[in-house]
């Protein structure tokens, strides 16, 4: 196996800037760099919708300290204990 050689941060950063001008031309490269991030953009959109029907109480309850357990069908809230 041989052993590869990770470039610097920088270095990245300078040949996929100088391949983007090389293929796309100054103007392209531009306005690809420019793009704004519609992943980014549907993440924010998506943790919105989210909140907007969460049940603080009970979402509280799960993360810091009770936690709903089903139990023969039924669910029922047990205490979660810890060492803190």
């Amino acid at each position: 196996m041989k052993a590869h050689a990770c470039l610097q941060e920088d270095g990245i950063v300078r040949r996929a800037i100088d391949t983007l001008l090389e293929t796309l031309g100054l103007i392209e490269t531009v306005r690809f760099l420019t793009l704004p991030s519609r992943r980014r953009l549907d993440s924010v959109m998506r943790r919105r919708r989210w909140q907007e029907t969460l049940d603080k109480d009970r979402f509280f309850d799960r993360v810091f300290g009770a936690e709903e357990i089903p139990l023969n069908g039924q669910r029922q809230i047990v205490e979660v204990k810890t060492d803190a």
